[in-house]
């Protein structure tokens, strides 16, 4: 059974590479880790793994390459069908078997946590199916409140743990308290929109702001 963390996001394109990213900065010295997209869409434009790699400082087994892969940038279920192709969530989960017991994955997902896989399963299956809680990444600014617990209450009724949230963007006070409140929830980071974004100022936040107090480990071991 694989161990680790899934992470969601609000939307699509609000930061979970950067921040699975950081997580390989915050914990490979505690934890043999590996970073995994299992489906990844529109690869021709985008590869989430290449930029995990970079941003992350990652050598060549602390990255699971396995998965699927898709042209076109949209969702999973839609771009598969317009490849001629279905993605079975087992073949995803039974490849993860040969992997080492002691590896811990920062697993990425596409998309939002109720993203459509096929025509019956949700992102959230992929995340029941591998018993991984999800660290959530939501935007800082306004709006995000409403994102952000119906992100928590969508995991929560399918009996997915949440470890936290990660909120990207200008740091908001007042957004950040209405999530822990009213969402019962830990927000671990505050990740600025990095100008420019390279592997040294990753690395520097992730050290010292995310997750400070350690909490996600208790989700990783």
């Amino acid at each position: 059974m694989v161990r680790g963390l899934f992470v969601t996001g609000t939307d699509t394109n609000v930061g979970k590479t950067v921040v699975s990213a950081a997580l390989m900065r915050r914990y490979r010295g505690a934890l043999p880790l590996r970073y995994w997209k299992p489906i990844q869409t529109g690869i021709e434009q985008d590869d989430d793994t290449a930029s995990v790699a970079l941003l992350g400082g990652c050598m060549v087994d602390e990255l699971f390459t396995s998965g699927v892969r898709l042209q076109r940038p949209l969702s999973p279920h839609l771009s598969a069908r317009l490849s001629g192709r279905t993605i079975e969530l087992q073949p995803l989960v039974e490849c993860t078997n040969s992997e080492p017991a002691a590896a811990r994955f920062i697993v990425e997902g596409a998309g939002g946590a109720l993203v459509p896989i096929n025509d019956v399963d949700l992102m959230t299956d992929l995340m029941t199916r591998l018993h991984l809680p999800a660290l959530i990444v939501s935007r800082s600014a306004l709006g995000t409140i409403n994102h952000t617990l119906l992100t928590i209450e969508a995991l929560r009724r399918r009996l997915v743990d949440v470890a936290g949230v990660v909120m990207v963007g200008e740091p908001n006070a007042d957004n950040r308290e209405a999530i822990e409140r009213y969402g019962r929830v830990d927000v671990l980071g505050e990740m600025p929109r990095f100008e420019p974004l390279t592997p040294e100022t990753l690395s520097a936040w992730a050290r010292t702001e995310l997750d400070r107090d350690g909490r996600l480990l208790e989700w990783l071991k």
